[in-house]
C-alpha cells in the first residue's frame, strides 16, 4: 500500500507532467546527460599526493598527454592529441595506483525547464521566511560566485552587485551572459532589494562573482566548472552555486569543491531535473538541492536520491531576465540559488563561524517534510532562512577539542620498499580531516588534503636501509594526531661512483604563482642525473627557512592568514649527494 506521501506525490507527477509537456521534454537524468557528451581533447586527473613531476609527466607521456594545473589545487587538466582517444585514455588511466582518478571531461546541462508557464508573486520568500531573516541579516559582506553562462552586468538589479569573475570558456574577463541562464540564477540569488526595482532575492545586499564556464548553448564542462570553484575559492569567495545536472557525480568537481571547502567555503548545487531517482553517491563536498512548489511538495521534474541535503522552493520563482526583464523560472536550477542564499544570510549574520557549523545549521534549522529526518526527496528538509538566520545569531562558534583518528593501512609494517610505491592513509574526524601529512624519517614528503588520503612515495630519495613512516591528520581547529610508525626497507640498488657535476632539477609544484589565502600545501620536487638518493632540501618564505628535509619531495603547510598582504616570494634550495646546488622559486600573492 502507498503512503499518504506517495500517493500526493503521484498525483503531482501526473498534474505537472500534463502542463510540462505542452512546452518542454522531460529533461535527461544526470548518468543519460553524461552520456551525451564530452571533450576529446580532454580529461581531469588527480595524481596522488607526493607524486613526482617526472613520474606523472611518464604516466601521461604513453598517451601523448600534456598536463595543466588547476589553480592552487592538486587537480589537471590534461590536453591529449587529435588521434587521441579521451575515453580510452581515460578508462586505461582510471585504474593507474599512482592517480586518485581520471575521467573524461563531460559537458553538463543547466538544470532549468525552459520556457516556463508559471507567473505569479515572488511565493518563495515568504515560504522560507525571508523576510524575518532580513531583520537580521540581508548578506552583507558576503559574495556568492555563480558558475553558469555568465551575468547581465547591465541589468537594472544586478549591474551594482557584480565583482570581477573570469570567464573559463574564452580563458578572458568577459563574463557577460551568452545564454541567459547565469542572469536568472544570479537574480534569484542576490539581485539588488529594497532598490524600487525589480525583484527582490533572497540575499539582497550580497556580491555576486559571475564566472562563465558554458558555452553558446548553455552547456558547461566539468574541466571549467572545476576550474571555476578553484578560482572562487582562491579570492576568498565562500559560497559558490552550480546550477547544473549531474555535476555531483563528477570526482573533478567534488575535488575542487573539497578545495572550497577546505577554505572555509560552500558549495551549493542543483539536483537536476529528471524526476527520477538519481544513484549517486552522497558526499559532503557539495549540497545537492531538490525542487519544491507552493504546497511545499517537490516538484514533478526534480530529480531526488540519497545525494539530496535540502530542497527549496524551484518551481515559479521570480527573477531577473537577460536584457533588463523580469520572469519566473523553474528548475533545480533555481531552488538551488535560493539555498545559496540563506547560507549567504547566515555567513554575514556570523562571519566568524565556519562552514560546517554553517552547514550543519542550514540542515537542522530546516522545514522536515516528508519522512521524519533525512529522505531521497527534501534531504534534511526545506531550507528556512528564519530558523536558520536564528540558528546562526544565537550559536557560539564552535570549539572542537577532539583530535582526528589515522592509521597507515599500506605498505606494511616490516615490508620493502622499491621505487615509488602507494602508501595508504585512514583518517576520520568529528568534523572533518583538513590534511594529512606524511613524513618520513621526519620529514614532511607530502600532503593529501582530499579523501580517500594517498601518497606515492618515492623512495629512492632515500638512502638504502630501514626508513620510518608516520602520518599526522589535522582537523580545522588545529587538532593533530600521529598514526602508529610504519618501518618498511628501502631496496633500490647501489648508486654509481663516477664524478658528478650536474645540478639537481628542483621546482615547485604547489602553490603556482597567483593568488593565495588560507591554509596553503606548499609542495616541492627534485631530481638528479644519478638519482634522487642523497639529495636535500630547503625551503623559504620571504627569505626565512621554514622546512628541510632529504628526496625527491618536501612538503609544508603555509598558515597565509598570519601573513601581511601583498607578494611573497616562496624559494626551495636543493643539494644533490655531490654537493651541487640547484634553486627555484615562485612568487604569490595573499588574497583576502
Amino acid at each position: 500500500m502507498k503512503t499518504n506521501h506517495q500517493q500526493s506525490r503521484i498525483a503531482v507527477l501526473l498534474i505537472s507532467a500534463m502542463s510540462i509537456i505542452s512546452f518542454s521534454s522531460k529533461a535527461a537524468s544526470p548518468a543519460e546527460e553524461n552520456q551525451k557528451a564530452w571533450s576529446e581533447r580532454r580529461i581531469l586527473v588527480l595524481p596522488r599526493a607526493g607524486l613526482p613531476k617526472k613520474e606523472l609527466a611518464k604516466i601521461l607521456y604513453a598517451h601523448g598527454g600534456t598536463p595543466r594545473k588547476v589553480g592552487q589545487s592538486d587537480l589537471y587538466i590534461v590536453d591529449l592529441p587529435a588521434n587521441a582517444s579521451a575515453k580510452a585514455v581515460a578508462a586505461q588511466l582510471a585504474h593507474h595506483p599512482h592517480l586518485k582518478f581520471a575521467e573524461l571531461d563531460f559537458r553538463v546541462s543547466s538544470g532549468f525547464i525552459p520556457n516556463d508557464p508559471y507567473y505569479g508573486s515572488e511565493w518563495h520568500l515568504a515560504k522560507i521566511g525571508a523576510s524575518s531573516a532580513w531583520d537580521v541579516s540581508q548578506g552583507e559582506g558576503v559574495t556568492i560566485a555563480i558558475l553558469d553562462s555568465g551575468v547581465d552586468n547591465t541589468h537594472p538589479d544586478l549591474a551594482a552587485q557584480l565583482v570581477p569573475g573570469w570567464n573559463f570558456f574564452d580563458n578572458n574577463a568577459n563574463t557577460v551572459d551568452v545564454y541567459g541562464h547565469g542572469t536568472a540564477v544570479a537574480g534569484t540569488a542576490a539581485a539588488a532589494s529594497n532598490n524600487s526595482t525589480g525583484v527582490v532575492s533572497v540575499a539582497g545586499k550580497s556580491k555576486i562573482m559571475p564566472i562563465r564556464v558554458t558555452d553558446l548553448n548553455g552547456g558547461g564542462y566539468v574541466s571549467m566548472i572545476s576550474q571555476g570553484l578553484v578560482y572562487a575559492a582562491d579570492r576568498g569567495v565562500r559560497v559558490a552555486n552550480i546550477s547544473f545536472a549531474g555535476v555531483a557525480d563528477s570526482a573533478s568537481i567534488r575535488s575542487a569543491a573539497q578545495y572550497v571547502k577546505n577554505k572555509n567555503g560552500l558549495v551549493i548545487v542543483g539536483a537536476g531535473n529528471s524526476g527520477a531517482l538519481a544513484t549517486t553517491t552522497p558526499t559532503t563536498t557539495m549540497i545537492p538541492v531538490s525542487a519544491t512548489n507552493a504546497n511545499d511538495q517537490i516538484t514533478s521534474w526534480s530529480t531526488y536520491g540519497d545525494f539530496v541535503a535540502v530542497s527549496a522552493p524551484g518551481e515559479g520563482v521570480w527573477t531577473t531576465i537577460k536584457g533588463g526583464s523580469y520572469g519566473a523560472k523553474s528548475g533545480t536550477s533555481f531552488s538551488s540559488p535560493v539555498a545559496a542564499g540563506v547560507v549567504a544570510l547566515m555567513m554575514s549574520a556570523q562571519p566568524t563561524m565556519n562552514n560546517t557549523q554553517i552547514e550543519n545549521l542550514l540542515y537542522t534549522s530546516a522545514t522536515d517534510l516528508g519522512s521524519a529526518g533525512r529522505d531521497p526527496y527534501y534531504g534534511y528538509g526545506r531550507v528556512n532562512a528564519t530558523g536558520a538566520i536564528q540558528a546562526a545569531a544565537a550559536a557560539a562558534p564552535a570549539i572542537d577539542n577532539q583530535p582526528p583518528t589515522v592509521s597507515i593501512s599500506a605498505p606494511l609494517d616490516g615490508s620493502t620498499a622499491t621505487g615509488v610505491i602507494p602508501v595508504d592513509v585512514v583518517a576520520s574526524d568529528n568534523v572533518g580531516v583538513t590534511r594529512v601529512e606524511l613524513r618520513v624519517n621526519g620529514s614532511v614528503v607530502a600532503i593529501d588534503s582530499t579523501p580517500p588520503f594517498g601518497f606515492s612515495w618515492d623512495s629512492t630519495g632515500i638512502p638504502n636501509g630501514m626508513s620510518k613512516l608516520v602520518a599526522y591528520a589535522f582537523d580545522a581547529a588545529g587538532n593533530a594526531t600521529a598514526s602508529s610508525e610504519i618501518a618498511v626497507n628501502v631496496s633500490n640498488g647501489a648508486t654509481g661512483t663516477v664524478k658528478d657535476t650536474t645540478p639537481p632539477v628542483v621546482s615547485i609544484v604547489s602553490p603556482v604563482a597567483g593568488i593565495v589565502t588560507g591554509s596553503v600545501t606548499i609542495s616541492t620536487n627534485a631530481s638528479d642525473n644519478n638519482g634522487v638518493a642523497g639529495i636535500s632540501q630547503a625551503l623559504y618564505i620571504d627569505g626565512a627557512r621554514v622546512a628541510t628535509g632529504t628526496g625527491s619531495t618536501l612538503g609544508y603547510n603555509w598558515n597565509t592568514r598570519k601573513t601581511t598582504a601583498g607578494l611573497h616570494t616562496i624559494q626551495v634550495t636543493s643539494k644533490d649527494a655531490a654537493g651541487n646546488p640547484a634553486s627555484a622559486s615562485v612568487q604569490v600573492s595573499k588574497g583576502r
